[in-house]
C-alpha cells in the first residue's frame, strides 16, 4: 500500500502519517491506525490500490480528536473497461484483431494497399473464404470495398496489406479506444481525499482494514527436567509502508470477512421498453418465425488433432457476462447461435475432459454471420478442468458479514475519553498481553515492533514452562505396527495456543516436528512428532455370546437380556533398554459398553485412550473387553413345554421363573382341552342335524309308496331320539362354555401375575 499525505498544496512525507497500531487477523485482513497533525482547513490525500480500496471503503474511520470535523471524504471513480469501450461506440472489445477492427468500421471511407494495388472507397464487409489449390487448403480474409466509381472490389488481407482511415474523426476514436486499453498498464493507484475543517493544530485519527498475509504461529518445545514452550509469530509486511515501532496485536480465531467491489461504479441492468406506436387498423401481413436483421455467430469446434467434437456447450454473453444465447455442437462439431443483438460479445465453450475456452471482443453486426472456429485442449491428467473450477466458484456460498466492527468498537470502549484513546496503547505493557475477545484471542506485543515494507519477521509471543509427559501413541486406524512418539501436553500457560507447527528439541538436538490445533487454557492434547522404532503392537479379536443375565416378565411378555462380549487383545513389545508408556487408542463404538478392569485415561468422541506401561525389553498383553447388550422378547401365553425346558437347560431362567411359567403352561393346557371338548360337541350336533336332513329327504321321496308307513314310524322314533340327544348336547355346550370362559379368565390372570425382574 502506497500512502501519501498532502496538506493543502504542500506534500507531506510518508513518515508524517506513520502507522501507529496494527492488528493482524487469521482471516487475511489487518487493522491499521494512523495519526497525523493538521491545522485549519486541510485536505489529506491517501493512496491505495484498487484491491485495498474495497476494504478501506467498508471500514474507514476518521476522527478529528481536537474538536474539528470531517467535512468530506472523496475518492477517484473509475469506470470498468467494458463500460469505457461501450461509450466510444466502436464495437471491437479489448482484444480486437485487424479483421475485427475492420468489421467494426463497416461503411467508413478507407484506403487499402496490397502491394502495388490500392483501393479507395467505403468498407462493405470482411469475410473469410476457403481457397483450394494444388497445395493445402487455405482460409483467407477478404475485404470488400465500394469504390468511388461504384465498383465492388476485394482485397486480400495478407502480410503486405495496409489500410488508411479516411473517415473524419475515426482516427481520433481509434486513439481513444487504444487509450482505454493502455490504462491497464498504468500503476494501480486510487486516491482518497479527507477534508478536515477546524481551527488551530489538531490530531487526526485514521483507521481501516486491508488485505494482508495471514500471520502464522510456530512453536518450539525443549524437553528436559523443566520442559519449555516457546511461541513465535511469522508476520509479513506487504502493505507498502514501513512499520516503525508500531503497537502490534495478533488475533487468533476466524472472524468472518469478505470482499465486495465497492470502489468501482456499478450499473443496474434495466429492461428496454419499445416506444409505443400509433395503432394501425389497415390490413396487416405477419412475418414468419425468423429473426430478421439479427446477428448470428457460428463456427466449428475441433480437438488438437483437428477432429470435430460433438456435444460441446456454447455460450454467448455480453462483456459484463450476461447470457445472450447458447447452443450445442452437432456431430460435425458445428454450432450456430442466432438472434443475437448487434454489439461486442464473448464466446465461451466447455466440454467434459477439455479445458474451457473463452474468446472476447467478437463484434456482431445485424444481418450478418460471424464465424469463429475453436480448438479445445485436453485437461492434463490429475487436474480439474477450468469449467469445474468456474462452476465451483459460481456455486460457492458467499461469506456472511464480518465481525471486525465489533472488535473496533471494543477497542474504542476500552480507551475513553475519545481525545486520549490512543495514549494507553503506547504505554509500557507486559511482554505479551493476552486476553479473550469473545470467540477470538489476542496477543498484544509489549515492545514496539519495526518491520520494513516487503520484509517478514519472527515475533516472539510466548515463552513459558509447560507440563509434558513423553509417551508413545498407537492407533489401529493409523495403520502399521509402529506407534508414534508424542508429547502429552497440558496447557497451563493461561493463554490460548493458536494452531500451527511445532518442533521438538531433545538432548540439544532436533527430535521431530508436527502440527497442532488450537489448544485452550488447561486443555490436554497429544502431539505426535516422530515414529517409535523400538515398539511394535499387534492385535487379536475374540467374541462370545454370554448366557442370559436378566429376566424381565411384564405386560404378558418375557424378555431375556444377555450380552455379546468382544475381547480385543493388544500385544506390545518394547525392544528399547528404557521403559515406555504406551497410549492405546481403542475406538468408541455405538452400543458397546466397557467391561473389565481396564479404565481409559482419556476419552474423545472417537477413541478411548488407555495408558499402558511397558518395561524395558518386555512384552505386555493388554485386553479391552466390551459388551453389547442384546434382548429377546417372548409372548408368555405362547410359550410351550419344550421352549421352557430349553430355557432351563441353557440356564436362561431360574427355578422361580420356571415355576411361574409352568403354572401358565398348565392353565394353557386346561384351556386347550376345553376348546377341544367344545369342538367335539359341535361336531356331534352337526352330525345329528345332517342325519335329520337326510331322513326328511327320504320321507319326501317315499310319499305314496307301500313302504311309507313303516318308514315314517321308524324315522319318527329316530328323530325323537335325536332331538333328545340335541337337547342334551345343548346343555353340555352351555356348561362347557361357562367352564371355558372361566378357564380363559384364569389363564389371563396367571399371565398377568407373572411380574418378574430377576438378575441371574
Amino acid at each position: 500500500m502506497k500512502l501519501f499525505v498532502f496538506v493543502t498544496s504542500v506534500s507531506l512525507a510518508l513518515a508524517q502519517m506513520p502507522v501507529k497500531r496494527v492488528v493482524l487477523y487469521k482471516n487475511g485482513v489487518g487493522y491499521f491506525e494512523h495519526q497525523v497533525t493538521v491545522e485549519g482547513k486541510q485536505d489529506i490525500s491517501v493512496s491505495f490500490s484498487s484491491g485495498q480500496l474495497n476494504d478501506v471503503l467498508k471500514s474507514l474511520t476518521v476522527l478529528d480528536l481536537s474538536g474539528g470535523r470531517i467535512a468530506a471524504i472523496g475518492y477517484d471513480a473509475t469506470l470498468p473497461t467494458d463500460r469505457k469501450l461501450s461509450d466510444i461506440r466502436l464495437p471491437v472489445g479489448d482484444k480486437g484483431t485487424l479483421v475485427e477492427f475492420l468489421t467494426a468500421m463497416r461503411g467508413a471511407r478507407i484506403e487499402t494497399r496490397n502491394g502495388s494495388t490500392a483501393l479507395v472507397g467505403r468498407l462493405v464487409s470482411v469475410e473469410r473464404k476457403t481457397r483450394a489449390g494444388a497445395g493445402p487448403t487455405l482460409e483467407v480474409d477478404l475485404v470488400s470495398v465500394l469504390t468511388d466509381a461504384g465498383e465492388l472490389r476485394t482485397a486480400e488481407v495478407s502480410p503486405t496489406f495496409a489500410v488508411r482511415l479516411l473517415e473524419p474523426g475515426l482516427a481520433v476514436k481509434m486513439g481513444k479506444y487504444l487509450d482505454v486499453l493502455s490504462v491497464g498498464r498504468e500503476a494501480d493507484e486510487r486516491k482518497i481525499v479527507i477534508s478536515a475543517d477546524g481551527t488551530g493544530p489538531r490530531s487526526l485519527f485514521v483507521s481501516y482494514i486491508s488485505e494482508v498475509p495471514v500471520w502464522k504461529a510456530t512453536y518450539r518445545i525443549v524437553l528436559g527436567p523443566k520442559p519449555l514452550l516457546q511461541g513465535w509469530a511469522i508476520i509479513d509486511n506487504t502493505v507498502g509502508q514501513d512499520w516503525d515501532k508500531v503497537s502490534l496485536s495478533l488475533v487468533a480465531g476466524a472472524p468472518q470477512s469478505f470482499v465486495q467491489n465497492l470502489g468501482q461504479p456499478q450499473y443496474a441492468r434495466r429492461p428496454v421498453v419499445a416506444v409505443a406506436e400509433t395503432v394501425n387498423r389497415a390490413p396487416q401481413t405477419f412475418e414468419s418465425g425468423v429473426v430478421v436483421g439479427a446477428a448470428r455467430l457460428a463456427g466449428v469446434v475441433r480437438d488438437g488433432s483437428g477432429g470435430a467434437i460433438a456435444g460441446v456447450l456454447v455460450f454467448v454473453a455480453d462483456l459484463n457476462g450476461a447470457a445472450l444465447g447458447n447452443g450445442v455442437t452437432n456431430n460435425q462439431g458445428q454450432f450456430e447461435v442466432d438472434g443475437l443483438a448487434e454489439g461486442v460479445v464473448q464466446l465461451r465453450v466447455s466440454h467434459s475432459g477439455y479445458e474451457a475456452t473463452r474468446t472476447e471482443g467478437i463484434a456482431l453486426l445485424s444481418g450478418t454471420t460471424v464465424k469463429r472456429d475453436l480448438q479445445l485442449r485436453l485437461v492434463p491428467t490429475g487436474q480439474a478442468s477450468s469449467v469445474e473450477a468456474v462452476v465451483n466458484r459460481a456455486n460457492a456460498t458467499p461469506p456472511p458479514m464480518n465481525r471486525f466492527e465489533r472488535l473496533r468498537q471494543f477497542s474504542l470502549l476500552q480507551s475513553a475519553p475519545i481525545v486520549r484513546f490512543l495514549e494507553p496503547r503506547l504505554q509500557t505493557q507486559p511482554a505479551v498481553q493476552a486476553k479473550e475477545l469473545g470467540d477470538l484471542f489476542e496477543y498484544r506485543i509489549e515492545h514496539p515492533v519495526s518491520i520494513a515494507r516487503n520484509r517478514s519477521a519472527l515475533v516472539p509471543i510466548l515463552q513459558a514452562p509447560v507440563t509434558i509427559e513423553k509417551v508413545s501413541v498407537w492407533s489401529e486406524g493409523a495403520g502399521g505396527s509402529r506407534p508414534q512418539r508424542a508429547l502429552w501436553l497440558t496447557n497451563l500457560t493461561g493463554l490460548t495456543l493458536d494452531a500451527g507447527t511445532f518442533s521438538v528439541a531433545e538432548a540439544e538436538a532436533f527430535a521431530g516436528e508436527g502440527v497442532m490445533e488450537a489448544i485452550r487454557p488447561a486443555e490436554q492434547r497429544l502431539l505426535s512428532y516422530a515414529t517409535d522404532l523400538a515398539v511394535t503392537v499387534t492385535t487379536a479379536l475374540g467374541s462370545e455370546k454370554q448366557r442370559v443375565a436378566r429376566v424381565v416378565a411384564k405386560d404378558g411378555n418375557l424378555t431375556l437380556h444377555q450380552s455379546m462380549v468382544e475381547r480385543k487383545s493388544y500385544t506390545i513389545r518394547n525392544n528399547d533398554p528404557a521403559a515406555r508408556t504406551l497410549v492405546l487408542e481403542h475406538p468408541v463404538r455405538a452400543g458397546y459398553q466397557l467391561r473389565g478392569a481396564a479404565v481409559p485415561a482419556e476419552t474423545t468422541a472417537t477413541a478411548m485412550r488407555f495408558r499402558v506401561p511397558v518395561g524395558a525389553q518386555q512384552t505386555v498383553a493388554f485386553v479391552v473387553e466390551e459388551a453389547k447388550p442384546m434382548s429377546t422378547v417372548y409372548s408368555i401365553g405362547q410359550l410351550d413345554g419344550p421352549t421352557i425346558a430349553n430355557f432351563v437347560t441353557e440356564g436362561s431362567i431360574n427355578p422361580a421363573v420356571e415355576a411361574a411359567l409352568r403354572e401358565v403352561l398348565a392353565q394353557s393346557a386346561i384351556v386347550v382341552e376345553l376348546f377341544r371338548e367344545a369342538e367335539r360337541l359341535t361336531d356331534d350336533q352337526t352330525r345329528i342335524v345332517k342325519d335329520q336332513e337326510r331322513m326328511r329327504e327320504n320321507l319326501k321321496a317315499l310319499k305314496g309308496s307301500v313302504e311309507e308307513k313303516a318308514l315314517v314310524q321308524r324315522y319318527t322314533r329316530q328323530l325323537d331320539e335325536q332331538e333328545n340327544r340335541l337337547a342334551e348336547l345343548g346343555q353340555q355346550a352351555d356348561l362347557l362354555e361357562t367352564k371355558l370362559k372361566a378357564a380363559q379368565v384364569e389363564f389371563k390372570r396367571r399371565i398377568g401375575s407373572v411380574g418378574l425382574d430377576v438378575t441371574l
